[in-house]
C-alpha cells in the first residue's frame, strides 16, 4: 500500500507518525514545500532572535529515518489527477493508493492600493518568511504591521523587542478581536503603547504610498491619515493551498470539505489542518492527524473535539487566556466580571452553561473552564463564586485513574 502526505505541519507529521505505528509494511511518501520541519506558530521568535530554526523544529532529527518515511522536501505539489491516483509536484509525478492532503494555507494580501506591487512587503507564513523580516530589519525601522490579531501582535512584541518604530493596524475596534473583548485588549493596548508602538484601531488601509523605487515610504488610511513606514508586514489572514485541485473533481468551499472521520468528497482521499478552511490549534491539529491516520487504515473514528477558541497568551508579562465565545453574540446572554488592579475575569453565560471565559493577569482554573465550555456543563446548582470553581466542583476521579463527572444532587 502506497500512502501519500502532502505537508509537513504538525497535523501531517502527527499523521505520519500514527500511520507508521499502525502499519509497519505499508510505503510512506511525504511531500513537502519546506525543507524543514518546524512550528509556525513560533516563527515570531526567529524575527526577534530568541530562536533558532532547530529550537522550533518539534521532531526528532531521526524522524524519517526512524518511522522509515520517504521526504520530498523542497517540493511543491501544482496538479492532482483523482482518477489516476496521481500528482505532480514541481520535479516529478508520484502515485497513491491512499493520500493524505495537508498542505496548509498560505498568507492573504488584501486588495489595497499598491501593496501587492511594492517592495518590502511581508507576510509571515513559513522559515524563509521569517528569515526575510530579520534580515530586512537590518536597515528598516519603521514598519507598519496591517492585522492585529495574533500573528500582527506576535510580530509587534518581536520588533518592540528589535527598538524599532512600530504602527499595527487593524479594522477591529481593539486588538486579538477574536480572542479577546475590549477591557482585556485594553490592557495590552497601553502595555504596547509604553514600548513605543502606535495603535491604529476602526482604521481601514486605503493605499501604500510608494517611493520612485517601488519602496512603501507611508500608509494611507481612510480619511486621509498617513502613517509613514519602510517596511510592511501583512497579518491580515490565511487561504489554504488548495491551487493543485483541479475544478470539480472535489468538494471545495473555504476549503476542502470534510466529515468527521477527515474524508473528503473523493475516496481514499483526506484532508486535515488549514487547508480544511478553518485553523485548528496546535493540540487539535495533532488530534486530527491522528484520527486521520487511523481511519485510513480501516478505522471508525470521529473529530469530536472541534472546540478550538481557545488561546493562551503572554505578552510583555501578562498572561491571558481566552476559553470559548468571549462577546456574546445578543442580550440574552448574561456576562459575570471580576477585576482587580493586576487581573480581570469575564464570564459569558446563559441558561446555566458557561460559553465564555476570559482570565487575565491570574489563570487559576483555566483547564476546568475548558471542560465545562466544551461539554456545555451546567453550574447553576454552584451557590458560590463562579470566579473560583475548579475540578474537584464538577470532577472525580474513577476506579481507573481518570477524570469524571460527578453526578449533580
Amino acid at each position: 500500500m502506497n500512502y501519500v502526505i502532502i505537508g509537513a505541519s504538525a497535523s501531517g507529521m502527527s499523521f505520519a507518525k500514527e500511520l507508521r505505528n499502525l502499519d509497519k509494511n505499508c510505503n510512506i511518501t511525504l511531500i513537502s514545500r519546506d525543507e524543514n520541519v518546524y512550528s509556525r506558530c513560533m516563527l515570531h521568535h526567529i524575527i526577534s532572535g530568541h530562536r533558532t530554526l532547530k529550537d522550533i523544529n518539534f521532531v526528532e532529527d531521526d524522524f524519517f529515518n526512524k518511522y522509515n518515511i520517504t521526504w520530498l522536501k523542497g517540493q511543491t505539489v501544482n496538479d492532482l489527477d483523482v482518477n489516476k491516483k496521481i500528482l505532480y509536484t514541481d520535479k516529478r509525478s508520484v502515485k497513491y493508493d491512499k493520500l493524505l492532503i495537508g498542505s496548509g494555507a498560505h498568507a492573504f494580501i488584501p486588495p489595497i492600493k499598491n501593496l501587492r506591487e511594492s517592495k518590502s512587503i511581508y507576510a509571515l507564513r513559513n522559515i524563509e518568511d521569517a528569515l526575510s523580516i530579520k534580515d530586512a530589519l537590518e536597515t528598516k525601522e519603521k514598519i507598519a504591521i496591517l492585522g492585529a490579531g495574533l500573528v500582527g501582535v506576535d510580530v509587534l512584541v518581536s520588533l518592540l523587542e528589535k527598538n524599532k518604530k512600530v504602527s499595527i493596524i487593524d479594522m477591529a475596534d481593539r486588538v486579538l478581536p477574536l480572542q479577546l473583548d475590549k477591557r482585556s485588549a485594553k490592557v495590552y493596548e497601553r502595555k504596547f503603547i509604553e514600548k513605543g508602538a502606535s495603535i491604529y484601531t476602526s482604521a481601514k488601509v486605503e493605499e501604500v504610498i510608494l517611493d520612485e523605487t517601488n519602496d512603501p515610504k507611508a500608509i494611507k488610511l481612510q480619511g486621509g491619515q498617513i502613517i509613514e513606514c519602510d517596511m510592511v508586514i501583512v497579518a491580515t489572514g490565511v487561504k489554504p493551498n488548495i491551487g493543485f485541485i483541479r475544478e470539480g473533481s472535489m468538494e471545495i468551499n473555504r476549503g476542502i470539505v470534510t466529515n468527521d472521520k477527515c474524508e473528503t468528497s473523493v475516496e481514499n482521499i483526506y484532508a486535515i489542518g488549514d487547508v480544511r478552511g478553518v485553523s485548528p490549534i496546535w493540540p487539535l491539529a495533532m488530534k486530527e492527524g491522528k484520527i486521520a491516520a487511523r481511519n485510513m487504515v480501516g478505522g471508525d473514528e470521529r473529530i469530536t473535539d472541534s472546540f478550538a477558541l481557545r488561546n493562551s497568551m503572554n505578552f510583555l508579562g501578562v498572561p491571558t487566556v481566552s476559553i470559548g465565545q468571549v462577546n456574546p453574540p445578543d442580550e440574552t446572554y448574561e456576562v459575570l466580571t471580576e477585576e482587580g488592579s493586576e487581573y480581570y475575569k469575564k464570564i459569558v453565560y446563559k441558561d446555566g452553561v458557561i460559553y465564555g471565559v476570559i482570565l487575565q493577569g491570574e489563570i487559576d482554573y483555566c483547564g476546568a473552564y475548558i471542560e465545562l465550555i466544551r461539554n456545555k456543563i451546567d453550574v447553576s446548582h454552584i451557590k458560590y463564586d463562579p470566579f473560583n470553581i475548579g475540578y474537584g466542583d464538577f470532577f472525580e476521579i474513577s476506579e481507573n485513574g481518570e477524570y469524571k463527572f460527578k453526578a449533580v444532587v
